[in-house]
């Protein structure tokens, strides 16, 4: 069967390689772009999806989409390294399937473009026509990796990207220690490692507020101390 083919369109060469690494096992095929020229010779209509950075050389991406939609209805994700309700309104007017901001977590972004194919009808296509993964569930919290949305006792908790995918890791792995560095890769992607603890750190007091506004007296997040972090399955676990 034929594999779904995705277009990635970004000034950054380091993060189009760490991006086809991660999409490419996945069972994609890559076609890249580094500006608007090279993204018009890349024959945007024949891909399935395309990944599109908003700050290009030359002409932004908004441009390059709000043209692109005159003519095509192939799917778009944009890429952002701003965190604003603007830049995402704004690209969802003129025409796009989704946004991720930067810096993002390379299995959101796999995630991401799943969604957005089985949306649009494109996930038969080969490798990535897989079953969703399943909920998981630790005691009263549960998440579903498929439409990342995560429920506290059957509430709907109100999570960012960096906090869900640092949920994830941990129940995934309750009752056991994981390091700052794991945590920060999962949440963050690639991170300089002299800000690997402050913001993880941050992260995780977020997190802890929002599973338990109302605090408590046992944490689900508990702190090891020079290792780590563990989700607490039982009430006593090492501080």
């Amino acid at each position: 069967m034929e594999l779904p083919r995705l277009l990635l369109v970004d000034d950054d060469v380091e993060l189009v390689d760490m991006m086809r690494e991660y999409l490419e096992p996945e069972g994609f095929l890559i076609d890249v772009a580094h500006d608007g020229l090279m993204f018009q010779r890349a024959d945007p209509a024949g891909a399935n999806l395309i990944i599109l950075d908003v700050m290009l050389p030359g002409r932004s991406g908004f441009d390059l989409l709000r043209d692109f939609r005159r003519t095509s209805n192939v799917p778009v994700i944009l890429l952002t390294a701003k965190d604003s309700d603007i830049d995402r309104v704004v690209g969802l007017e003129i025409g796009a399937d989704d946004y991720v901001s930067k810096p993002f977590n390379p299995r959101e972004l796999v995630a991401r473009v799943r969604a957005v194919l089985r949306r649009t009808g494109t996930e038969g296509k080969g490798a990535a026509a897989e079953a969703p993964p399943p909920r998981l569930t630790v005691k009263d919290v549960a998440l579903d990796p498929a439409s990342r949305q995560a429920w506290r006792g059957g509430e709907t908790l109100d999570l960012t990207s960096a906090e869900f995918s640092l949920l994830e890791i941990l129940l995934r792995r309750a009752g056991h220690v994981i390091s700052r560095d794991e945590l920060s890769s999962a949440a963050f992607g690639r991170q300089n490692g002299t800000k690997v603890d402050r913001n993880v750190d941050g992260l995780v007091s977020k997190l802890r507020r929002k599973l338990d506004p109302d605090g408590g007296v046992e944490e689900r997040i508990k702190t090891v101390r020079n290792a780590g972090y563990i989700y607490a399955l039982v009430p006593g676990a090492e501080r």
